[in-house]
């Protein structure tokens, strides 16, 4: 039965959602302009009507989540994104794979923020309140699926599926649901995926805070004092947006096949070039607060960086990098929309800047060289410089929309090999970044004067000379690129290492979150230019097959066939592929494919024996066990060597309708290196092509083969029981056993003859992995003889690649130090702030 009432009950919300915002924009505004008087009564009315807004907001986001929960694919946005065979981890990921449901969670985000800021700034509600609440209408908007002759504005994630269809079968019956919808995509089943989006869009959502803060301030005429408040914000919409896109890769990583993490799709520039204006608003805001200078600067970068979130948003949703990115979305009818959002606050705070431009304090004093605000400027220059690289060229598909929307045509392309022409440019800028970073704390910390300088490099230089020199030698670093990045990183690390020894020996920790992030940048400079630079391909196609036509020589180099219990020479590992593996509810591990055989219903299937794991039994023969997204297969591939067996690695793929064949590799993780394993191209067995019958007589104890493989008749036996079939008074059945010869394995068969007074049954035994299916075509008493009806098709196999990367694991923990450095930045900054607050100076 088809229920509309929840679907009722979300657009409602939207629209409560959508007036709330603005009467609460509207009230705050008043309240910033109301006497003291009146000021009480305006703040309460403000405050009930944003908390309105929060409830309504939460309702929207419970009303989406009940619709996917309970598989209601009457509705369009469950049909499209759900399906009954995910389970609950990946229906909260399916809530936000939609445009519709990541505008939910930014405008959920949005609510808990404002709620903070409301419950911790008493001066700054008002005026910053003003700016969130437009911003949270505008965000509601998007969503709010409203249409006014050609005038579209938003798409509500709310409508059936029959007023989005045009299939006829709504003609027919307009009360139609679909038993099961379109399903999630195979790469976002992943566990990352599930608390990537929510950590990015709080990234996002937190880029509001110090814009606010920083509108409030221009309009109150405030130009300075809203550096205190914003600081401890900006910090945390760094870590957090940093945080996301570090989730981003290592998702990336894990999940997709392309054997890194980082891409440069333009997606990810996206989300990477605001962050980047953060980091360097953040530390011109701290200049500011130490010296009295780079307000201006701080102004622009603050503005910057909210202005290219918008940007950034829309981008991807806009449907204007279709072409050029695997990560964006379809266009909706919202870029008009989108465009409008992104100009508005950008005309709104390039006014407010112009207009009280002349009246923002600047310091006349000129920067020496020696002095910290010229090192933190040159380090911000070089931020500025690293985001205008990356979003000039990213920005080109925004260039020709423009001109062809004018009538004109526009020969631009983006880069076509993105990794090579991002990564040359940010490299240098990164080395040039971490040297800075190991100077500039020197003078954070102590008044310099070029002999105090060289005093305190010396040492931090030497032990850096040193350890990059045995990085070197044992890495075997002999480009010349690459032993700039080593000594560009150990600089870095020892130089800000040397400033953290300082600040723990005086017991003050809390000052030492910019040693920690700058030491994390080090270690991820390093991290980045083994595991990429020195990346090695171990599954080398020395075979001079081509696996498939349509691959690049690159792919067809890269990539070993491996036939199921063949051993392989990779190197210095032997490789065995040992067939296909599914994952059941509650048995850890891993199941051979073989075991189960599917019901036909949704993840469910039946044990055709015994499943056991670590020693336990989980369920017996005949018991119906719950699959784990049954379309999932897991290729066991072990790693030998000197014979003995090193690891398993299980790479998951799953051939997909529309995209394809979707695989997510498995990697074996040492301390110093990563062993990175995926699959490119599997054998079908799901129908397979049977080869002619062939027909064999045998006796008991003869050899004999099948397919190339040595099978043995081990005899056969008369049964009483048979799977699946009530054997009756008088009912012969005899099973055969058969043994074939797999290299180190050996597979058994089991063929039966039923005989049935004058009729007789055959029921077939079938090894998928090695393709071969054999029944007892008839016994010829007389002789001793069996005559075996034998069918083949195509022995199973992986096509897969492997690669050593080494080092990778400094690159994760240099990205978890940069955000215990954030984490450390943003308590020290809150508690100044709390400080402050207490003296009554917010």
């Amino acid at each position: 039965m088809m229920n509309t009432f929840v679907g009722s009950l979300g657009h409602f919300m939207v629209i409560l959602a959508f007036v709330s915002a603005l009467v609460s924009a509207l009230s705050y505004f008043y309240y910033t302009r109301a006497s003291e008087l009146e000021k009480p009564s305006w703040k309460n009315f403000s405050r009930i009507t944003f908390y309105i807004h929060g409830v309504a907001s939460f309702f929207i986001a419970f009303s989406l989540f009940e619709i996917i929960y309970n598989h209601r694919f009457e509705y369009f946005y469950a049909y499209s994104h759900s399906s009954t065979g995910l389970p609950v981890h990946y229906m909260i990921s399916s809530f936000w794979e939609g445009q519709e449901g990541a505008f939910i969670l930014w405008i959920f985000w949005n609510v808990v923020l404002g709620l903070v800021v409301i419950h911790t700034n008493k001066f700054w509600e008002g005026p910053v309140m003003v700016v969130f609440t437009l911003v949270q209408a505008f965000l509601v908007s998007m969503i709010l699926g409203v249409v006014i002759g050609d005038l579209k504005i938003g798409s509500s994630p709310f409508m059936l599926l029959r007023d989005m269809s045009e299939a006829p079968i709504f003609q027919i019956n307009p009360e139609f649901i679909p038993e099961d919808g379109t399903g999630l995509n195979p790469l976002l089943q992943n566990i990352w995926m599930v608390i990537h989006p929510p950590t990015l869009f709080l990234g996002y959502a937190s880029t509001l805070v110090p814009f606010a803060f920083l509108m409030a301030g221009l309009a109150m005429k405030r130009y300075s004092e809203w550096i205190r408040p914003a600081l401890p914000w900006a910090i945390f919409s760094a870590m957090i947006l940093g945080m996301g896109i570090i989730m981003g890769a290592y998702w990336a990583y894990v999940t997709l096949n392309f054997g890194g993490y980082w891409n440069w799709d333009p997606v990810e520039n996206a989300v990477y070039v605001p962050w980047l204006i953060m980091v360097a608003a953040i530390h011109t805001m701290i200049t500011f607060k130490k010296s009295a200078t780079a307000l201006k600067t701080s102004i622009i970068l603050v503005i910057s960086s909210f202005i290219l979130v918008l940007y950034a948003t829309f981008l991807v949703r806009s449907g204007v990098l279709g072409d050029s990115s695997v990560h964006s979305f379809t266009d909706l009818g919202l870029s008009g929309q989108l465009l409008i959002y992104m100009l508005f606050f950008l005309g709104v705070a390039l006014v407010l800047s112009i207009k009280e431009w002349k009246n923002i304090p600047t310091s006349e004093r000129e920067a020496s060289v020696y002095s910290r605000e010229f090192w933190i400027f040159i380090g911000a220059t070089t931020l500025g410089l690293m985001a205008f690289q990356v979003i000039i060229p990213t920005s080109i598909p925004v260039y020709n929309a423009i001109i062809e929307s004018f009538g004109g045509l526009s020969n631009l392309a983006p880069p076509a090999d993105q990794v090579g022409f991002y990564t040359k440019f940010q490299l240098w800028f990164a080395v040039a970044l971490a040297l800075l970073t190991g100077i500039g704390q020197f003078f954070w910390w102590n008044k310099m004067d070029k002999k105090d300088l060289k005093n305190a490099l010396v040492t931090p230089y030497i032990i850096s000379m040193i350890l990059a020199a045995i990085v070197i030698t044992v890495g075997k670093v002999y480009d010349v690129t690459y032993i700039v990045i080593v000594l560009a990183g150990a600089f870095t690390i020892v130089a800000n290492s040397t400033i953290l020894i300082k600040l723990l020996r005086k017991k003050t920790f809390k000052l030492a979150g910019g040693s920690l992030a700058h030491i994390g940048l080090g270690m991820v400079l390093i991290g980045v230019m083994f595991s990429s630079g020195y990346s090695d391909t171990i599954s080398i196609n020395m075979s001079g097959l081509t696996y498939k036509k349509d691959w690049e020589d690159e792919l067809n180099k890269e990539n070993v066939l491996l036939w199921i219990n063949k051993p392989l020479q990779m190197k210095e590992y032997e490789v065995i592929y040992r067939g296909r593996y599914k994952k059941v509810t509650g048995v850890p591990g891993y199941v051979k494919a073989d075991a189960l055989e599917e019901t036909g219903e949704v993840n469910e299937a039946v044990a055709l024996e015994p499943i056991e794991s670590k020693g336990k039994l989980h369920h017996q023969k005949g018991d119906t066990v719950n699959l784990v997204l049954q379309e999932n297969s897991y290729f066991k591939v072990e790693y030998y060597q000197e014979e003995d067996l090193k690891f398993t690695l299980f790479p998951m793929s799953q051939p997909n309708p529309t995209m394809g064949l979707i695989s997510s590799p498995d990697s074996k993780r040492y301390l110093s290196r990563d062993l990175y394993t995926h699959v490119s191209a599997i054998n079908d067995y799901e129908e397979p092509e049977w080869k002619e019958d062939n027909f064999i007589n045998a006796t008991p104890g003869e050899q004999f083969f099948i397919n190339d493989f040595v099978t043995q008749f081990e005899g056969a036996e008369v049964i009483t029981e048979v799977d699946g079939i009530t054997l009756e008074e008088g009912d012969i059945a005899v099973k055969a056993e058969l043994t074939i010869m797999d290299y180190d394995v050996e597979k058994k068969l089991s063929p039966i003859f039923l005989i049935r007074g004058n009729q007789v049954g055959k029921i077939v035994d079938i090894d998928n992995d090695l393709g071969i299916k054999v029944e007892v075509d008839n016994i010829v008493p007389e002789e001793n003889k069996f005559v075996f009806k034998v069918n083949t098709y195509q022995k199973d196999y992986v096509v897969m690649k492997a690669a050593v990367k080494p080092m990778i694991n400094l690159l994760w923990l240099g990205t978890i130090i940069m955000l215990i450095g954030f984490t450390v930045a943003i308590f020290r900054r809150f508690d100044e702030f709390q400080k402050m607050k207490r003296k009554g100076l917010e």
